[in-house]
């Protein structure tokens, strides 16, 4: 069944979070269009491998001045979607101001304007919390239907309110629960939904662990651990089963994989027990680094308790990723890990907060390579007959394609709405890059965007960076609407990190220039450039315009990595050297400048750029234009000019 599916968030990507991944790759394999929308950023430049797998962009919300700005406008009725006033007033009342109900709906607006643009049928989140409660205003803003899955510590703890969880998955289509643990805690807490919600396992892509290695046999025996450095995950125990392992003559390694607030305390646990030469705290690492460290592991543990607020694990993923690398488990029975790790056949499982008994489970397992070998090939065969993502992925799709059915016939109306969006969409647009907005050195560009606006020239004024310092006048609240704008400046860096061949190239090329534009503003540039080319791969945006010299810089870059033709206009006072600009010119289509003996150099397909000019200064160009016989006064005749000169080279790019 061919659908359109939404993904929202309230942070993604994740370091620890790869069961979203993997199940959104599955999706797409299995034939499902993916809109995936981040209400915020992440908080580190480290991405795994396999996220540039996903042909699906990962679209950012612009930041939050903006939305507020955007909330503004909806509620004085400057937008034709409704502010969903009465339903922000009660969830306030209902559930008072920790649940943050005007910030939901706010994210909601944009978003439910993102996935009706974009034909999304229906909406799915992860984690019972913020990204849910969102997602029931978007619902009550677009009408768009939504689903969860929910995991645990987001609905037992997280969201803070059993009458709001019990109000998220009445309003939802289905709720899947990652295990039959968190499923029947789920069910208690909302008996009405009951009938709704369904067990959904997180599964793993075999794919990346293609031929099982054997446990093996390391001089010195290797015990590696992985996750959050929070309380839940035990790792104080595990350090603490590690000295005594250490006092019984046992030599071994222990690496301990991942970040958080507990780091300092452990580092220092570790050194006052004189662990440092066998226990080592490695930090976060990509996906592949840490498969890697699993297949060079002989033991693979995981002291999971629950922690004094109530917090435990409740399916790590990580145990399904040693298991499917053939390596033996030691873990403990809490949550959902039973329902993955059978004692005694895949691994062994101790009572949480038993120091001695996690002691004595490792001891085993570093006294007896056989028992490893047998335990390891045992979780290997569990995770192929139970959890590959192609099964787990099954069930889940199922449902989503049936709500899918289920409303398509009574959202007949909305669906119509979405399909004369993916018209638009179809339709050949033109990008109007805009280095920093707003721009001090372009005065009048939210004028000409109105210009173009006006006459429905088909452009999407890309903002690489917002200036928040600026105070915002009414014409720029009002271009806000018209806007997308760049992720902050660490998902930004992130594609950088994560192109370094990409990156490389470009800094070569730059590097064989004759004239090149500075270093500070190349960097810059470039990592929007990478940037922009995951958000526009896939988009039809045959044409690009820059709306300076800065981002003529990045505009360059787009047109070799996206086949692009460029256009641009060049400020009366530019940061970049005229030499630079020059030959960055010949590389152009055409274009607005300030300067005539220029355009006299360039032909007809550059205009004088009357826009430059502030009302005050009208009667300079008017005598100029007297001089020359050319009309020199921006006015309608002006804007009418340029909007069919962008439209002739956006039908020329794609007749190409």
């Amino acid at each position: 069944m061919a659908m359109r599916l939404g993904y929202l968030y309230s942070r993604y990507p994740v370091i620890s979070q790869t069961f979203c991944d993997a199940e959104m790759l599955a999706l797409e394999r299995s034939g499902v269009d993916l809109e995936i929308g981040s209400v915020y950023p992440p908080l580190t430049s480290l991405r795994h491998e396999h996220i540039a797998w996903l042909r699906a962009p990962i679209h950012y919300a612009p930041p939050q001045k903006i939305l507020k700005v955007r909330e503004k406008n909806a509620k004085t009725g400057r937008t034709t979607a409704k502010w969903p006033r009465e339903l922000v007033e009660r969830h306030e009342r209902k559930y008072g101001p920790g649940v943050k109900a005007e910030q939901r709906a706010r994210n909601a607006f944009y978003f439910a304007e993102f996935f009706s643009r974009n034909g999304v049928d229906h909406v799915h989140v992860h984690f019972a919390n913020r990204a849910a409660h969102t997602a029931l205003f978007l619902k009550e803003i677009s009408g768009i239907p939504f689903s969860v899955t929910a995991h645990g510590q987001d609905f037992m703890k997280d969201l803070g309110s059993d009458d709001l969880l019990r109000e998220i998955c009445a309003a939802a289509e289905f709720v899947a629960a990652e295990t039959d643990y968190s499923s029947e805690l789920l069910r208690r807490r909302c008996p009405d939904s009951a009938a709704k919600i369904h067990r959904v396992y997180n599964g793993i892509d075999l794919e990346h662990f293609p031929t099982p290695v054997s446990a093996i046999v390391n001089p010195v025996p290797r015990i590696i651990s992985v996750g959050r450095l929070v309380a839940f995950k035990g790792f104080e125990h595990l350090i603490e089963a590690c000295a005594e392992l250490a006092r019984r003559g046992f030599d071994f390694v222990c690496d301990i994989i991942g970040d958080g607030p507990l780091r300092d305390g452990l580092q220092a646990k570790i050194e006052s027990l004189n662990l440092s030469r066998r226990v080592g705290l490695h930090g976060s690492l990509s996906q592949q680094a840490v498969f890697e460290k699993l297949q060079a592991a002989d033991i693979f543990a995981l002291a999971s308790v629950t922690d004094a607020q109530g917090a435990s694990d409740i399916f790590p993923t990580v145990i399904l990723e040693a298991m499917a690398s053939a390596r033996p488990v030691v873990s403990t029975p809490v949550a959902g890990i039973p329902e993955l790790v059978v004692d005694g056949q895949t691994g062994t499982l101790v009572s949480p907060d038993d120091v001695p008994a996690l002691t004595q489970a490792l001891e085993q397992l570093l006294r007896d390579g056989e028992l490893r070998l047998r335990y390891g090939r045992a979780g290997r065969a569990r995770i192929e007959q139970h959890f590959r993502i192609q099964q787990t992925v099954a069930p889940l799709l199922r449902l989503l394609e049936d709500a899918v059915r289920k409303h398509r016939s009574a959202a007949a109306e909305f669906n119509c709405s979405a399909a004369l969006s993916k018209v638009t969409e179809a339709t050949p647009r033109i990008g109007y890059l805009i280095d920093r907005w707003p721009d001090q050195d372009l005065p009048f560009l939210e004028r000409e965007l109105e210009q173009m606006n006006r006459r429905n020239v088909p452009i999407v004024p890309l903002v690489c960076e917002l200036d928040s310092a600026v105070r915002l006048n009414r014409a720029m609240e009002q271009t806000t609407s018209w806007l997308e704008f760049l992720p902050d400046a660490m998902a930004i860096e992130a594609e950088w990190r994560g192109n370094p061949v990409l990156a490389q190239k470009l800094e070569e090329e730059r590097a064989q220039q004759e004239d090149r534009p500075p270093g500070a503003i190349f960097l810059r540039q470039a990592r929007f450039a990478l940037a922009l080319r995951t958000l526009l791969r896939g988009k039809n945006i045959p044409h690009i315009h820059a709306t300076s010299s800065r981002a003529l810089v990045c505009a360059l870059m787009l047109k070799k990595l996206l086949e692009v033709t460029v256009s641009a206009a060049i400020e009366p006072e530019p940061e970049l050297p005229q030499a630079w600009i020059r030959d960055a010119l010949s590389e152009c289509v055409g274009g607005r400048l300030s300067d005539l003996n220029s355009i006299e150099q360039r032909g007809r397909s550059f205009l004088f750029d009357k826009a430059t000019f502030r009302p005050g200064a009208r009667r300079v160009p008017g005598l100029i234009g007297r001089k020359i016989g050319i009309d020199l006064t921006a006015g309608p005749g002006f804007w009418q000019e340029w909007a069919e000169m962008l439209e002739k080279w956006c039908r020329k790019s794609v007749s190409k």
